[in-house]
């Protein structure tokens, strides 16, 4: 009875031992298996499921973990399940209240504003050569006196210019005076009066001989106008011939401005536009003009023309080779405008990141007019009151990327595993054509469950080039690829980063290249 008792109190104390090193056992295992990272589609404290944490300024890579980025000098951060479900697939990108203010993200609005078609232009100073009138003579003889003997000197209208001797005039006089002395009919004296006139005898030495009764070969050139002698073509004491240049007088009432505009200002400018002089060399000075022509050449490497305006001058300030600043003045109309640097330009398009009323982004495409100074104007694409990010957009635009809102490139949630293959029933489906796509591209890094490459564009896909992450379908799937080779792949959707390589080969040595 005894040894019973002694038997039984054993096994009840082996239970007892068991029991408690069974339940010691959970107590201390359970704090261990939290201690391990947190998985990546583990919920949130607000209750937001985390799908993978991702380096936003470099697409593609994603991390089961939090933690600082092997890219960039920042913090990774997470991709949640209702932001890349939900939003995305209505256009849009989420981005924490924090992460924006981390960033410093500011808006601005799209307002309209008046703008209108004027603009400044420089323009040079030059005579207005329709002003332009030349002294000549019809005779052929000696400049006795030259009164003006300086180029650019001012002269006035019937100033002398010089005196000229004609020996040829003589000869017409002296017949005239004779036949008046004569006393023939009327008719012969109006006859030699004629003759003088055709050849170019002014009539005023005509009278002043028949005066005199001595032939006279000798008259005075005068300045036909008011302006300045912008050729002089004689000196004194040398002969003259018919025809021949002697002064070239420029008119100073009106003046032209020759300015260059740029090619793409040109198509605002109109003949008869108004124009607003202002001296370079003293802006309290200003000028009325219009503008006159737009000459009908451009230059090739600058890609500008040449207008000319037609300043007004009366007050005789202004002379060629002054330098004038022209104030155009266009059209007014309205027109929306978004801060410039809101504007993010690729080449060939140019995107703004439009903030929507439910806190979403959205990158949109938009046609763009002249630049305002610090604003651009918007043709399309906007309306007036949308939230644009004016500092920020580059993160967005590659949150967006990275889902595809852009460029197509969001990766479907991996589809379960297969079921194992039964017998076809009646009415079954036909399973889902699985898509290869091919590129190639550069090896970045190589790790145990995925390799990273720069590939180029990937038609099937619609993908431009960048930099991603691509899953191993094994640890030791293609072990003699290394970074640095340049490699050509194929690759499915899949995988714990969405997309899974079939094959890779060294573009260099197919024979070496590996292959699953």
């Amino acid at each position: 009875m005894n040894r019973t008792r002694m038997i039984g109190a054993s096994l009840l104390a082996a239970l007892l031992l068991a029991a408690s090193a069974f339940y010691l056992g959970r107590k201390t295992a359970h704090p261990a298996d939290t201690s391990m990272a947190t998985p990546a589609n583990a919920p949130t404290a607000d209750g937001r499921k985390v799908l993978y944490w991702h380096d936003p300024m470099v697409p593609g890579p994603r991390f089961d973990k939090p933690g600082k980025s092997p890219f960039m000098d920042m913090q990774l951060v997470p991709m949640y399940a209702d932001s890349a479900t939900g939003t995305a697939n209505e256009g849009g990108v989420q981005v924490s209240p924090t992460v924006q203010q981390n960033l410093g993200i500011r808006y601005a609005s799209v307002r309209r504003t008046e703008t209108s078609a004027s603009f400044d232009a420089v323009g040079a100073v030059q005579f207005d050569e329709r002003l332009n009138v030349v002294v000549q003579t019809r005779v052929a003889g000696y400049i006795e006196r030259l009164s003006v003997r300086a180029p650019m000197e001012r002269v006035r209208k019937g100033q002398a210019l010089a005196t000229v001797f004609a020996p040829e005039w003589l000869g017409p006089q002296n017949e005239l005076l004779a036949l008046k002395r004569s006393s023939v009919a009327p008719e012969l004296v109006a006859a030699a009066r004629e003759r003088m006139r055709a050849m170019s005898i002014p009539a005023e030495l005509i009278r002043r001989s028949e005066e005199t009764g001595t032939a006279q070969a000798r008259y005075v050139l005068t300045a036909p106008a008011d302006g300045v002698v912008a050729e002089l073509g004689v000196r004194e004491g040398v002969a003259v011939t018919p025809g021949m240049t002697l002064f070239r007088i420029a008119g100073l009432e009106k003046v032209w401005a020759v300015a260059e505009i740029p090619e793409a200002q040109s198509v605002r400018l109109a003949r008869g536009q108004k124009v607003k002089a202002i001296l370079q060399a003293d802006a309290a000075q200003s000028f009325d003009g219009t503008l006159d022509e737009i000459l009908p050449e451009i230059n090739a490497s600058t890609r500008t023309l040449k207008a000319r305006f037609e300043v007004d001058n009366r007050n005789g300030k202004l002379t060629p080779g002054m330098l004038l600043r022209l104030q155009v003045t266009g059209a007014s109309s309205t027109r929306l405008v978004v801060p410039s640097e809101a504007v993010i330009r690729t080449g060939k398009r140019a995107v703004v990141i439009v903030r929507k009323t439910d806190g979403t982004f959205e990158p949109r495409d938009v046609s763009l007019g002249a630049d305002r100074g610090d604003d651009t104007e918007v043709v399309s694409g906007l309306n007036e009151g949308d939230q644009v990010v004016a500092s920020g957009q580059f993160l967005i635009d590659s949150e967006a990327r990275l889902r595809s809102v852009l460029g197509n490139m969001a990766a479907p949630a991996p589809a379960p595993a297969p079921a194992p293959a039964a017998a076809p029933t009646a009415g079954a489906s036909t399973p889902a054509v699985v898509t290869i796509h091919k590129a190639e591209g550069k090896v970045e890094s190589v790790a145990p469950d995925g390799i990273t490459i720069s590939h180029g564009p990937v038609a099937t896909l619609k993908w431009p080039a960048m930099t991603m992450g691509f899953a191993k379908t094994a640890p030791d799937a293609f072990p003699d690829i290394k970074p640095g080779d340049t490699v050509r792949f194929e690759f499915k959707e899949g995988g714990p980063t969405g997309y899974e390589l079939v094959s890779v080969q060294r573009v260099n040595n197919p024979q070496q290249g590996a292959k699953q």
